[in-house]
């Protein structure tokens, strides 16, 4: 079988951090830094769970953001919501599928509906957030399954065009935006317009990432607590087994891709080397990496001009992908391109 041939990887450099972004680190480094440190010396049992699954309860008695319209959607076992943002059509032929992020046990519809309106706002086409079952509900390893129920729920009882899917996740979504892609195409599924990962964790082997200059970097310094619910909820698993990692997986076939990171958060480490692996395996891949910022830092919305502009960055690389702008797969290209932001 013939190899794929390399592709060009493009690197977007955005910087220098804003006064605003940084002062905003500086408080995650005395605020939240001793809350995660605190929370990874306790035990993840039960109560810690339940305790963590709360934010997106109490995320729910927060004002709906303004001009955003949701609708619910009920699947067998768990649900989700379109959400349509300011300006976005009204019609579902050409549609997001989120996947949110929340180390794969907390988080949900709540705590990431603004976000979600934003980018849909951006790419000008409704999202369909999906509140996928997660630990202790199901295992790690089964998560994935009620995304690609969702992904097949648009094809078929929808009959939305592949070509007019784009799939997004943030953190742990954005491992499981590439574990439902590859899924999806070893299932004989067809693939989407694109996939676009926020911050990912792409590589359940913490070694690289526990190596790398940004755990010193990093403002929440949250490299114990990765290192605690890996030891917790993933002990059963062979973490080099590319169905638990993406980032070791064969990835030819896969659509043109966005990551993006923030060039001193931990998880910057897993976007770099997954970059490379696409664009080894033939598939158009372009990295921005934001100076400074934290991860997830799109969550700040208007309040910091970084998201303001990831956010625009995001909602074009859809419209791009939506239209057929991208380049297709397996490009005679060298690798390595570099273009700043």
């Amino acid at each position: 079988m013939p190899q794929p041939r390399p592709t060009t990887l493009v690197i977007e450099r955005h910087g220098t951090a804003s006064l605003r972004s940084r002062a905003v680190s500086a408080g995650i480094r005395r605020i939240l830094r001793p809350r995660l440190a605190k929370a990874a010396a306790l035990p993840f049992d039960d109560r810690a769970i339940r305790r963590v699954a709360a934010l997106d309860r109490l995320a729910g008695r927060a004002p709906a953001p303004r001009r955003v319209r949701t609708e619910k959607v009920r699947f067998d076992g768990f649900g989700a919501e379109w959400v349509r943002g300011p300006g976005a059509s009204a019609a579902r032929d050409r549609v997001i599928l989120y996947l949110h992020g929340g180390g794969w046990v907390c988080c949900g519809l709540n705590t990431h509906r603004r976000m979600v309106a934003s980018f849909s706002a951006a790419a000008g086409v409704p999202a369909l957030s999906v509140d996928y079952r997660m630990i202790p509900a199901v295992p790690f390893e089964r998560e994935v399954e009620d995304c690609l129920t969702a992904y097949r729920w648009l094809l078929d009882e929808r009959g939305v065009d592949p070509a007019n899917i784009v799939i997004m996740g943030d953190s742990a979504g954005g491992h499981l935006t590439f574990a439902t892609a590859l899924r999806a195409r070893d299932e004989g599924l067809p693939m989407p317009a694109a996939l676009a990962a926020l911050s990912p964790m792409l590589d359940m082997d913490l070694a690289d990432k526990l190596a790398h200059a940004n755990m010193g970097l990093d403002p929440s310094d949250p490299g114990v607590l990765l290192e605690k619910l890996v030891e917790t909820f993933l002990g059963h698993l062979d973490l080099k087994d590319p169905a638990i990692s993406p980032v070791r997986a064969d990835l030819a076939g896969l659509p043109p891709v966005l990551l993006t990171a923030g060039s001193t958060e931990l998880l910057y480490c897993d976007s770099e080397l997954m970059a490379r692996r696409l664009a080894e395996a033939g598939v158009p891949v372009t990295l921005q990496v934001w100076d400074r910022q934290i991860h997830v830092f799109q969550m700040f919305g208007p309040l910091l001009p970084e998201s303001r502009a990831a956010v625009g960055a995001l909602g074009a690389f859809v419209r791009d992908a939506l239209d057929g702008r991208l380049a297709p797969a397996s490009r005679d290209a060298s690798a390595g391109l570099e273009s700043a932001g």
